[in-house]
């Protein structure tokens, strides 16, 4: 028999047209009202900038990150051109107010040519960050410097450690999203295997996962190499970190959530007297609901919520998020195990969880509204950046899930009509009254033959497996629930995966900061020469005409300098003397004098003429034209 999904009811449409309504208007709200936050850590900026050739050796360099990170003295490298440190290895603090900012100091007396500068650093919200850039005193050279080509928490170690995170939010899902559907939906539930292995797996899967993720913390942060997860002394520096902590209090509260366990499996399964077991049931929701905010914490208060836009709101919104996630795809985790292993239950605990899993998608869909608005921000970042487009992504797959529950929703309405339990039940074993049951097993009395008793012991558990499953296929509305559910739980992997995949994504505030630090240090020239012209005056007899300067590429580093002298009537015009200087106000870098060599008639020309760094140079021309009569000409220019 195939049977049809009933249309779907005017009250439930409604509800499902409202929260959708409601979470466009608060997703609208927010992101017009956005304000700028961070989260992730990225270089915003540096000192000497990337690419820059200054003229002399700096004392330190300085480099400006987006949040709060943690360093230590190996954590910024200089190098010189043969692959050798230049620094002193001594981590300087710059950090002023809001600004993030650390160096280290070189070596005096550093020769000439190109240096590396590798960084690598453990952002606020635990993830590690790295990258690498050059400048060069004096002239650019090559250089034999080298650089790890793996991004830090990348490789086989990334990979695992992004296993054992995701295996950690699937424990915790399970754990809490069964326990919960136990004591909110159907109390019988604690005596029911299946249901306890759902329960029992989540913790043993959070707990593996909370281990190899404590293990793996310091080659994930550092080397990258697995060997160094048993590296006792970077175990022990993990334990003085903010994600060490978490990890550390998440294993104290998985102990705390395995007496939690054994009590409602243990004795709250055995209680008989419903007035105890009302009363054991209302102190195992507090004592569950406690442990389960605290395992949901530890993600809090270690990673993007804790940093960035409103922490203080951000972290408490995160804890509901994760408790409704749980509740929601944890129960439908245990109520499809139910359907498929369990011999059956009530229409009540369906409907019970039908409702407690609306109210988990509406808890969703305004925590993540708030989380989406802290690290987007914007429109744009929905889709120019890796955050916004896998944000996207996991939106798609919530609609798809809801959906699909309000399938099963209708499912659920329509067990509700049917006739109760007890006698469904009869009716189907009637249907069934011609098939034979199974063959009761006697075991002899003088203790021979036992493997035919083993035979038909075996033979007598596969029967009534089977005459179960017949019962329960034969119910077309629980079958069609099974499917619906069988979906959900589908997607909600595929959600699962999406989400860790998210937070350790750099968040979308932070990408488009760095990306509008990088674009304010591009130049204006920076694909063309600098080409300007200006008329001067010297006062004297034939003192009037037009110099014309061109400077090739007009980037930082070495540039080809070329001047040219012009008479009124724009005929080629000679000079006693020519001067060039450059001058960078805002960096204090000038006047940078050159004296280019007179070529032919009316063009000086100068090679090597060194722009230390990027920024707004006034180019000033001196032009003499007599013993006493002389000029200066300027002009400001973008030079990268």
């Amino acid at each position: 028999m195939t049977a049809t999904a009933p249309p779907l009811r005017t009250p439930a449409r409604r509800s499902l047209t409202r929260l959708l309504l409601v979470t466009v208007a608060l997703l609208g709200a927010l992101l017009a009202g956005a304000v700028p936050a961070s989260a992730h850590a990225a270089l915003t900026g540096s000192d000497p900038k990337d690419g820059a050739v200054v003229a002399t050796a700096p004392a330190q360099v300085a480099l400006t990150f987006s949040e709060g990170v943690a360093l230590d003295a190996n954590s910024i490298r200089v190098l010189d051109p043969t692959g050798k440190r230049s620094d002193t290895a001594e981590l300087v603090n710059l950090c002023s107010g809001d600004i993030v900012k650390y160096g280290v100091r070189l070596r005096t007396g550093i020769p000439n040519g190109t240096y590396t500068v590798a960084w690598q650093a453990i952002s606020a919200d635990s993830h590690p960050v790295s990258g690498a850039f050059t400048f060069s005193i004096g002239a650019p050279s090559a250089t034999a410097a080298v650089v790890p080509s793996q991004e830090v928490g990348g490789g086989l170690v990334g990979v695992l450690y992004g296993i054992a995170r995701y295996a950690a939010y699937a424990g915790f899902v399970l754990l809490t999203g069964g326990a919960a559907f136990v004591l909110a939906c159907w109390r019988r539930g604690a005596t029911v295997g299946p249901v306890q292995r759902v329960v029992v797996g989540g913790w043993l899967t959070m707990t593996a996962a909370t281990l190899a993720m404590l293990l793996l913390r310091t080659p994930y942060t550092g080397s990258g190499k697995l060997s160094d997860a048993f590296d006792l002394n970077g175990l022990r520096a993990v334990l003085e970190t903010k994600p060490g902590a978490a990890l550390i209090s998440r294993l104290l509260l998985l102990g705390a959530a395995a007496l939690f366990v054994s009590v409602l499996f243990g004795a709250y399964a055995k209680r008989e007297d419903e007035a105890e077991k009302k009363d054991l049931t209302f102190g195992l929701a507090i004592g569950g609901t406690v442990v389960a905010a605290g395992l949901a914490a530890t993600w809090a208060l270690a990673e993007h919520a804790s940093t960035g836009l409103q922490p203080g709101i951000a972290m408490p919104v995160d804890v509901l998020h994760l408790l409704a996630v749980a509740t929601w795809l944890g129960g439908l985790t245990t109520l499809l195990v139910v359907l498929f292993r369990a011999p059956g239950i009530e229409r009540a605990a369906v409907l019970r969880f039908s409702r407690i899993a609306f109210w988990s998608v509406a808890v969703l869909a305004a925590t993540g509204v708030y989380q989406s608005w802290r690290q987007v921000g914007t429109w744009s970042a929905l889709v120019d950046t890796a955050y916004g487009q896998l944000l996207l992504v996991k939106v798609a797959l919530v609609a798809v899930l809801v959906a699909t529950a309000s399938v099963s929703r209708r499912w659920t309405a329509r067990l509700s009509e049917h006739t109760a339990p007890e006698a469904e039940a009869a009716s189907i074993v009637e249907q069934h009254a011609g098939e034979p049951e199974p063959e009761p097993v006697t075991v002899p009395d003088d203790g021979k033959d036992t493997k035919r008793a083993a035979q038909l012991a075996r033979q007598q558990a596969a029967m009534s497996t089977a005459r179960e499953k017949r019962i329960r296929d034969a119910d077309p509305e629980r079958t069609g629930l099974r499917r619906t559910v069988l979906a959900e739980a589908g997607v909600a992997v595929v959600l699962l995966a999406v989400t860790t995949v998210l937070t350790q994504t750099e968040p979308a505030r932070t990408q488009q900061a760095v990306d509008r630090a990088k674009a304010g240090s591009q130049v204006a020239v920076a694909d063309r020469p600098v080409d300007i012209r200006l008329p001067f005056d010297t006062g004297g007899q034939n003192g009037k005409g037009t110099v014309e300067l061109t400077l090739d590429p007009g980037r930082t580093g070495a540039n080809d300098l070329h001047v040219y002298l012009q008479d009124p009537a724009g005929k080629p015009k000679d000079a006693p003397e020519v001067k060039v200087a450059f001058t960078l106000a805002a960096k204090s870098v000038g006047p940078l004098p050159v004296v280019p060599d007179h070529v032919t008639t009316g063009h000086w020309s100068a090679s090597g003429v060194q722009i230390p760094m990027a920024g707004d140079w006034q180019i000033s021309v001196t032009v003499r034209t007599s013993e006493i009569d002389e000029t200066t000409v300027d002009k400001n220019v973008k030079i990268g």
